[in-house]
């Protein structure tokens, strides 16, 4: 990385904003969209990277959200993501860009993919139709890395992060993930006094969880270490059922009550484990403990103070 212009594109996003810091530890100029293109215009996209000159790019963004934002923006999610990394990719390699790495989500997987799951499962089997507009333009991210590869020879790679959380998440009740979700409804139960919070659904379906700036780390270390057509997996090789996630968010947060399910709402995939075998054995591992991360992300909850 010494010496290179690394553009990430998404900068202001959890996963951005991760990688920009991680990156501050690197011999290297980091360059944002600034001031700011719609990465969904395509012209506005080719002057930028005309102007700027990046050595690197990072794919970080992304319109994202949860069950619910998924199933309410079925086009925007297909649309946004799908123009966004289309035009990334393309004026890149326009630009004579040197390395990719373009930041899919575990999302692309078979609903029912034998766990934990490996890179190649993806394409084996029906997506969780909950999330398939998301999956299906993250999935179109990464062949079109692998076409870039094979026709023009860029040395484009993909990496597939599990759920993510940290500073900088979005802690809507409405439109985030669930572990945002339920920091913020623990941490108001508590203020107000309340005897329970709300879960969705059964609280049966297990997440593996990592922390934001593990996956940062596990980018930059694709980027130095990785050169493949293949997809790499970026996550803990843990997981936890919610309804255990709503009890560690409880304790972190110090609320005392109980957790009550609303039956009504979907658990989405029954499970969601990534077998992360292949970055592993190149030699990465996330250090960040799920308790010790989520007291980290209720700290940047409460410095975000999102509540005005």
């Amino acid at each position: 990385m010494a010496g290179k212009r690394v553009y990430v594109a998404g900068h202001r996003g959890m996963v951005g904003g991760a990688i920009v810091r991680r990156l501050a530890s690197e011999d290297c100029k980091v360059l944002v969209n600034e001031p700011r293109v719609d990465l969904r215009e395509q012209a506005a996209v080719r002057e930028w990277f005309a102007a700027n000159s990046p050595d690197v790019v990072v794919v970080a963004a992304a319109r994202v959200g949860g069950i619910h934002a998924n199933s309410t923006y079925p086009a925007e999610f297909l649309y946004d993501n799908m123009m966004i990394e289309a035009n990334v990719i393309e004026a890149a390699r326009q630009a004579d860009v040197a390395k990719l790495l373009f930041l899919g989500s575990s999302c692309i997987y078979p609903k029912m993919a034998p766990q934990p799951i490996t890179e190649d499962a993806l394409l084996t089997g029906p997506l969780e139709p909950t999330n398939e507009w998301y999956a299906i333009a993250k999935i179109a991210g990464v062949k079109l890395c692998q076409a870039y590869r094979r026709q023009y020879g860029c040395d484009y790679i993909s990496a597939m992060p599990t759920n993510l959380y940290g500073p900088g998440d979005n802690f809507d009740l409405e439109n985030s993930h669930v572990l945002p979700a339920l920091i913020r409804k623990a941490h108001e139960a508590r203020e107000a006094g309340a005897p329970s919070i709300e879960i969705w659904g059964t609280g049966t379906p297990r997440r593996e969880l990592l922390h934001v700036d593990d996956l940062a780390d596990g980018c930059v270390f694709l980027l130095k270490n990785y050169s493949g057509d293949e997809h790499v997996n970026v996550g803990s090789g843990e997981d936890v059922t919610i309804a255990e996630l709503a009890a560690i968010v409880s304790e972190v947060v110090g609320f005392e009550g109980s957790i009550t399910h609303d039956l009504s709402r979907p658990d989405g995939t029954p499970r969601k484990l990534m077998s992360g075998d292949k970055i592993a054995a190149m030699g990465w591992a996330p250090r960040i403990g799920l308790r010790e991360g989520i007291a980290d992300a209720y700290r940047a909850f409460l410095a975000q103070d999102i509540r005005r």
